[in-house]
């Protein structure tokens, strides 16, 4: 992938990059960074933790969440030196975005490149909203015929997964005509306080499980398969969730643009980030140890709803209706990008045609809404074919363990560190550069394995 352009460092004209610098008064501070930060991070990713701990046993799983959140770390401080140039300290030119900066830093091919993995993971994160949003409410249904008939009764609901899905992108073709970012800050605020309490509510219940039960389950090695082979692709498997889970790269830069000066940004960025990365290490090692603890080799590929909870089934529901609001915010906040780059692209192709620029304002009951025929076809195209990928894997670790493997070598490790390296001018083959390519090539072979681990498990899961 080191396909950088000869003299194109400037990938930016100044002008260009000062017409991108568009916030007029930065007020954010060292808290509001940090719950920036804590609201990207942590969503539905956290329910797999508990199932990626369970297969990577007492010793491999709190090591493994340790170990990428060092790795998320040292990305954070590497990106928040980039945030100014051509110099780290005095700028005087911002970059307020991850795409910017590797243009600015690495060049339009790799910008290019970059943008491949960005939106297949905005896309990716849609189906696995979707799968996730069906299987909670199977959940609901579940958990109150349990209730019901007792817990020995077949309350399966399998068959009406795919209606569960049809029925969110329905939700999500009228969400989707929210115009842009600007017009939703209630949605993510809404999102934001649904992924803790929820995952609160899994954290609360697991530890409950354990008083019960006055025992720690779980062993060194983690849950047994059925043979060594299969012990190593769902190792493998583990790990991709855990990728999933941790990085913030995508947004660093835009929440260090929003940081006020003095003291610098990247000081402020990086205290926020260490904050943020230990406060989310110890929710996280939480969740997936204790839900271990809980549950042992029975442990569900997602705490809430792979039944190992059954009461109080009023808080099952209650933590499952938190988790579909939190996605019905979650896919809105990760497809607005898409649909911006798919509009955007068209206007400029297409200025004239009336069918992609005009509005019309539809007005009923006082309430004025405006609406755009390109809009609402490319949008609903864009959800149908999310659902439809989602009926065709619904499969909730497997699909997580893609998307985390794919998108975490080259966002969270390879570009910050070319980055790295033009910005302080590294020397090559000096310490600092080896550690550096060192530090790149681990995390790849890393990401390459459950890569392949979570393909196999994906595969193997629509085959059987």
């Amino acid at each position: 992938m080191d396909i950088k352009e000869k003299n194109e460092s400037p990938g930016f004209r100044p002008t260009e990059l000062q017409l991108h610098d568009s916030v007029s008064a930065r007020t954010g501070k060292l808290w509001t960074a940090v719950a920036h930060i804590i609201t990207g991070v942590i969503g539905a990713g956290v329910l797999s933790l508990a199932w990626a701990t369970a297969e990577l046993g007492w010793i491999g799983g709190p090591a493994a969440l340790i170990a990428f959140a060092g790795v998320t770390l040292v990305s954070a401080f590497l990106l928040s030196d980039c945030y100014l140039f051509p110099d780290a300290d005095n700028g005087p030119l911002r970059l307020n975005s991850f795409s910017q900066a590797v243009k600015v830093y690495l060049g339009k091919k790799n910008q290019i490149v970059c943008g491949v993995f960005v939106y297949i993971s905005l896309i990716g994160v849609g189906v696995a909203y979707t799968i996730v949003t069906a299987t909670c409410i199977r959940a609901i249904f579940r958990s109150n015929c349990y209730h019901r008939k007792g817990h020995n009764a077949t309350c399966s609901y399998e068959d009406k997964n795919n209606y569960f899905m049809l029925l969110f992108g329905v939700l999500q073709i009228f969400m989707s005509q929210i115009p842009n970012f600007h017009n939703m800050l209630w949605l993510s605020v809404v999102a934001a306080i649904m992924s803790f309490a929820y995952s609160s509510i899994g954290l609360g219940l697991a530890f409950d499980r354990i008083i019960e039960k006055r025992q720690i389950e779980g062993s060194v090695t983690g849950s047994p398969a059925e043979n060594r082979g299969a012990k190593v692709w769902l190792v493998f498997q583990a790990l991709g969730n855990i990728a999933f889970s941790y990085p913030f790269s995508i947004i660093l830069l835009e929440i260090q643009d929003t940081l006020r000066s003095p003291p610098p940004e990247k000081q402020t960025m990086k205290k926020a980030s260490t904050a943020a990365v230990f406060i989310t290490t110890f929710f996280y090692l939480c969740c997936g140890c204790f839900g271990y603890a809980a549950f042992g080799d029975a442990t569900p590929g997602n705490l809430l709803t792979g039944f190992g909870f059954y009461e109080p089934f009023w808080l099952v529901d209650f933590a499952n209706a938190c988790i579909v609001l939190h996605l019905v915010g979650g896919y809105q906040v990760y497809s607005q990008p898409i649909y911006a780059a798919m509009e955007r692209g068209l206007t400029e192709k297409y200025p004239q045609n009336k069918f992609i620029t005009k509005f019309y304002g539809l007005s009923s009951l006082g309430v004025t809404v405006t609406l755009s025929p390109m809009r609402l076809c490319l949008r609903t195209m864009y959800v149908v074919i999310i659902t439809g990928v989602s009926m065709l894997f619904p499969y909730f670790n497997e699909v997580l363990g893609v998307l985390g493997a794919l998108a975490f070598w080259p966002l969270a490790v390879y570009f910050p560190v070319e980055m790295c390296i033009l910005q302080k001018k590294i020397p090559v083959w000096t310490r600092k550069w080896i550690l550096l390519r060192a530090f790149s090539l681990v995390c790849l072979l890393v990401s390459v394995l459950a890569l392949v681990g979570s393909i196999y498990g994906l595969v193997g899961a629509k085959l059987r």
